[in-house]
């Protein structure tokens, strides 16, 4: 590996140091984006049993927090509604869809950088390709033609050239293949978190404090309207 590396001269360092940070963030994410530490199955009907009775203490909703990234979505609902005495169900929600486009980023994490070596990676052997070929026929150059040159040495520097190639999609075909793969995972996982998330939050809406003011002020705006109508037909009836 070492002599290829040495035959392969200078162009085959950055793929070198791309398969490097490859390597390292699909590792990084295979770890971390483990279904138990995103989305764990039991999670939500454990959240909901302990908040049937009503709003859990701040303990309670720290070590949910903590507990996965899932659990942060939901311990955002019920921390609105702890700091909050006059939570609405809307405030609730958007507490909740904050701490999950927070959380769907996190879960992003490394994927772009991945993307980035699986496409630039076939461009850098390429490149590793074209600077051969030049110092090739650069060293051809002074015998006037390609005959006059040793054949077995150009043979020799087009394979040398061509190593290039071959690790730049050696790096970047598993990279390409985990991003997909990754990107598919974290897809799945912002799905199970929206749903989760609107099946807690229907369940915490009745608990909110403001739900009740706000189902009366909707009622009023009815009442109000309605009396509003009324009176503007009876003046379209006078006015006939």
């Amino acid at each position: 590996m070492i002599s290829i590396i040495q035959a392969a001269g200078w162009p085959i360092w950055p793929l070198i140091l791309c398969s490097i940070l490859a390597l390292a963030f699909i590792i990084e994410r295979a770890l971390k984006l483990k279904p138990g530490g995103v989305v764990p199955p039991l999670l939500l009907d454990e959240a909901i049993g302990v908040s049937r009775q009503g709003v859990p203490d701040a303990e309670t909703v720290g070590q949910l927090e903590q507990h996965s990234a899932l659990g942060r979505v939901l311990a955002a609902g019920l921390r609105a509604m702890n700091s909050n005495p006059q939570c609405t169900p809307e405030e609730m929600r958007a507490a909740m869809e904050s701490a999950g486009r927070t959380v769907a980023h996190q879960l992003e994490r490394y994927l772009p950088a991945l993307a980035t070596i699986a496409s630039i990676a076939p461009l850098l052997g390429l490149l590793g390709t074209v600077i051969g070929m030049i110092e090739i026929f650069g060293s051809q150059a002074p015998t006037g033609t390609l005959s006059g040159g040793n054949p077995a040495q150009l043979a020799h520097g087009i394979s040398t050239a061509l190593y290039n190639t071959a690790f730049g999609l050696m790096v970047a075909i598993p990279s390409l293949i985990g991003w997909r793969y990754f990107r598919a995972r974290v897809d799945g996982y912002v799905l199970a978190l929206e749903v989760s998330a609107e099946r807690f939050a229907h369940h915490l809406e009745p608990m909110c404090p403001g739900g009740a003011r706000t189902a009366r002020d909707q009622d009023r705006n009815m009442v109000r309207d309605a009396v509003r109508e009324a009176a503007a037909r009876e003046a379209r009836g006078a006015g006939q």
